[in-house]
């Protein structure tokens, strides 16, 4: 048994909880929109064609934004295509990946869905194939209120008021060769700050993503992102970070420390933005969208022939131990909440998706659903940041990494302390005591661990429940919170304060 000791001060604070970190991606990808959040026909279909089983799933888990339409889909999208009369819409070939692309959900189709659940909108547009133009005409048609051509189109369409859509990204991955439209950094940095420039002509408020490196193994990484922002500093809002991990052969234990590449991830990337802030004499700060981030197990895609509509793609079934990599992944990014103030999980239903939908049949919540919904539904007010005393273990690819992951928010108002924490050792489990005696030294306490001795443990439409959040044992004495979690479990604890009855 390994022991670890951790200490929250009140005033050791990281940044206040952001929401947008709870953020998703919807991409035309595999069968992520149809048959996915759209499938008219189907039993649960509302009178829009919106899924609502998995509506309520997407409200359960407690997403707070969403970016659309891509991801590698965007770079070779043309807007137009997606609005208007439906039986009018073009069939067009997605070269992303290589299906045909019906167009019956479009712009509209999201915004709609997007209110219905209750979701910040997070836009992308096409700087592969297209540029300038056609970002300004999306704008226009999207944000403008009426009595220009593309406002007034955007009326007949049947949406009379504009869309308001605040964030913007600004392409999607041009650093790599995959991509349709890919640019070196200078081309990219020049089309984005151009592309920024005439956007907040029309708008001055927009939020503005410009491409960060598509990994932290490109060999371009670094450079990429201060060359662009040389071009971009003080037009854009955010640089982007994408990252995606997978369990290697029989390696648990570097699977299982892969929030350490994250941190590493987006400390260099606040490093290098801030030196060229520094270097422009600048008194602004560019932050990071970590818009795309997950457990990813990226094989070859096969790809039925003949362009197919919507074909399962990348459709992997999560374990338990891909759920205890993607909480810690979410400690990680609430612990930077100083610096990521968006992020999105990669993607939301069916494609490398913590949601799953059978088409006519049934929608269930895969393994990694839960540390998600449990941390949105929980983290609230302010991140503190870890005094942590933890023995070590060895892995290939990390090194010495610390045994336990961790942190917490405090909502004082509330009288809540909510503890995150996994326990990244594959064969040993740890006995945590965390010191909380300034933030609650007394309180009802709620705790759940997910874990399973069998590791390939997975749910599916037949068991939807075979992996799910169970009570943990918990106890509080004067302040300290003790809790024993199993190896490879992530962990959630919430004090919250005597009521009145409790003295």
């Amino acid at each position: 048994m390994l022991d670890a000791r951790v200490k929250f001060h009140a005033d050791d604070v990281v940044a206040p909880v952001n929401r947008r970190l709870f953020g998703s991606f919807a991409e035309h990808m595999g069968r992520c929109v149809y048959t996915g959040i759209y499938e008219p026909g189907h039993p649960e279909a509302d009178e829009n064609g919106f899924r609502r089983d998995v509506l309520a799933l997407v409200r359960e888990m407690g997403v707070s934004m969403v970016r659309y339409p891509g991801g590698n889909f965007v770079s070779g999208y043309r807007w137009e295509d997606g609005v208007g009369p439906v039986e009018a819409r073009p069939r067009r070939l997605d070269l992303a990946w290589r299906s045909t692309e019906t167009n019956a959900f479009g712009l509209n189709e999201f915004m709609a869905w997007a209110r219905v659940a209750e979701v910040e909108p997070m836009m992308a547009v096409n700087l592969g194939t297209r540029g300038i133009e056609e970002a300004l005409d999306l704008l226009e048609y999207a944000n403008h209120p009426s009595g220009t051509e593309l406002s007034d189109r955007r009326v007949a369409h049947g949406v009379a008021e504009p869309h308001d859509i605040r964030v913007w990204c600004l392409g999607n991955e041009m650093d790599g060769p995959w991509q349709l439209g890919h640019r070196t950094a200078e081309e990219y940095g020049r089309i984005a700050a151009e592309t920024a420039r005439a956007m907040r002509q029309l708008d001055p408020d927009l939020e503005l993503v410009a491409c960060g490196s598509s990994g932290r193994g490109m060999a371009t990484f670094g450079a990429w992102e201060a060359t662009v922002l040389e071009h971009t500093y003080e037009l854009v809002d955010f640089i982007s970070a994408h990252a995606y991990y997978q369990r290697v052969g029989e390696d648990d234990a570097s699977f299982l420390a892969s929030s350490v590449d994250m941190a590493r991830f987006i400390d260099d990337v606040t490093s290098t933005a801030d030196h060229v802030g520094a270097r422009l004499n600048s008194s602004k700060r560019i932050d990071i969208s970590f818009d795309e981030w997950n457990v990813w197990y990226q094989r070859e895609l096969e790809i039925p022939p003949g362009w197919p509509v919507a074909p399962p793609l990348s459709e992997d079934d999560y374990t338990v131990v891909d759920a205890v990599v993607v909480g810690s992944l979410l400690i990680t990014l609430l612990g930077h909440a100083d610096r990521v103030t968006a992020a999105c999980q990669a993607q939301l239903v069916n494609t490398i998706s913590p949601i799953r939908a059978e088409a006519g049949g049934p929608a269930w919540r895969q393994a990694t659903f839960h540390p998600f919904a449990e941390t949105a539904r929980h983290a609230r007010g302010r991140v503190l940041r870890p005094r942590i005393t933890v023995p070590t273990m060895a892995t290939e690819r990390y090194g010495q990494v610390p045994v336990l992951d961790c942190v917490a928010t405090h909502d004082a108002d509330a009288g809540t302390v909510a503890v995150f924490a996994v326990n990244r050792s594959p064969d040993q489990p740890v006995t945590v005591r965390v010191d909380i005696a300034e933030l609650s030294p007394a309180g009802e306490v709620d705790a759940v661990v997910l874990h399973d001795d069998d590791f390939t443990a997975a749910n599916s439409a037949d068991h939807p429940d075979r992996v799910r959040p169970r009570p943990l044992v918990a106890h509080l004495e004067r302040g300290v919170l003790r809790v024993e979690l199993p190896p490879a479990s992530w962990g959630r604890a919430v004090v919250r304060r005597p009521g009145p009855r409790d003295g």
